[in-house]
């Protein structure tokens, strides 16, 4: 179902995405962070959900290219990066709302996704996170669930339950260490907003547990990791009201986030990526959709910066990187 926001802008989907893998990427990338290539795919345009799979580049401040499709035109799903392929799971695409759909593209070559296999439930509002061996999905629309997906990158397959998120909420920001994935916020239900920051192992299949607080209750954030630390930049704060903040949580202890600077506008449903160096946000509402590629450094706490542009004005888009 679509979400209608103050002033009359609807998400029909879309959240960010995320990052998870190894801290130290293969000579391509890929993991929770990238050396080459920020992906955005899918989203929500203001009159249709997109399939375009578009990349813009980390090694110099550019505008997005279009280098393939999804399989199935959707927003509002969760973004996954192997150290090959980058992954969108879930979502949304109307008339049929929810998908239950892995899609997966090459990062080695541009070209079209294909669908290696489905996640245990059909969702929208998930988050992704990315360990070095495993793509997972948090969260969904249905706040009644809480389950964590987990499929794997060294064969196309289903995805399997592996376990709980400490509360049920959708429109997370996900995050990822090397050892861990993070979801961070969302909304637990009509009205109610979460700035709970959870944790699951990658090491075993087991619930998540609440291990600190965003600085505020925030939903449809997108979510950023350098090896250190985990991002939530912008989003929903209560009454739908758009965050420019950017907040940071350590991976070494379990403790809240703190604000360390700002986007260049109160944003929400934009999409996260990673390189070695910085934390990207691309497209976003504001209220209106931007087409703005966001850049904000990892190694001191700061502001971020226009570097480019996606495609369109868009908005819920997925978020992988190579």
């Amino acid at each position: 179902m679509p979400v209608t926001l103050t002033g009359g802008a609807v998400i029909t989907g879309g959240m960010q995405v995320t990052e998870g893998g190894s801290p130290s990427p293969s000579p391509g990338g890929g993991g929770f962070q990238g050396s080459n290539f920020g992906y955005n795919s899918g989203g929500y345009t203001g009159s249709d959900v997109t399939n375009v799979i578009q990349k813009y580049s980390f090694t110099s401040d550019a505008n997005a290219t279009d280098v393939g499709d999804l399989t199935i035109a959707r927003s509002q799903m969760a973004g996954q990066s192997s150290s090959t392929s980058g992954y969108s799971s879930g979502g949304e695409a109307p008339p049929n709302p929810l998908q239950n759909t892995i899609d997966k593209f090459a990062f080695a070559s541009d070209g079209n996704a294909t669908d290696v296999g489905d996640l245990t439930a059909s969702i929208w509002g998930n988050a992704g996170q990315s360990s070095s061996a495993n793509g997972y999905s948090v969260g969904d629309r249905q706040t009644t669930r809480t389950d964590i997906d987990k499929f794997p990158f060294a064969s196309d397959s289903n995805a399997t339950d592996i376990g709980d998120q400490s509360v049920a909420r959708y429109g997370p920001a996900g995050q990822s260490s090397s050892d861990n994935g993070y979801s961070s916020g969302g909304r637990l239900a009509p009205g109610d907003m979460s700035n709970v920051i959870d944790k699951f192992p990658f090491a075993s299949d087991s619930n998540a547990t609440d291990v600190g607080d965003l600085t505020g209750e925030a939903w449809f954030g997108a979510g950023q990791s350098s090896t250190v630390s985990g991002y939530r930049s912008g989003g929903f704060g209560n009454g739908f009201a758009y965050q420019n903040v950017i907040d940071k949580f350590p991976f070494s202890s379990d403790s809240n986030a703190t604000d360390v600077g700002d986007l260049t506008a109160t944003t929400a449903a934009g999409s996260g990526t990673s390189s070695t160096a910085s934390g990207y946000t691309a497209g976003g509402l504001t209220p209106t959709r931007v087409d703005v590629i966001e850049k904000f450094s990892f190694s001191s706490d700061g502001n971020g910066t226009d570097v480019g542009d996606i495609l369109s004005v868009l908005a819920a888009s997925a978020g992988q990187q190579y």
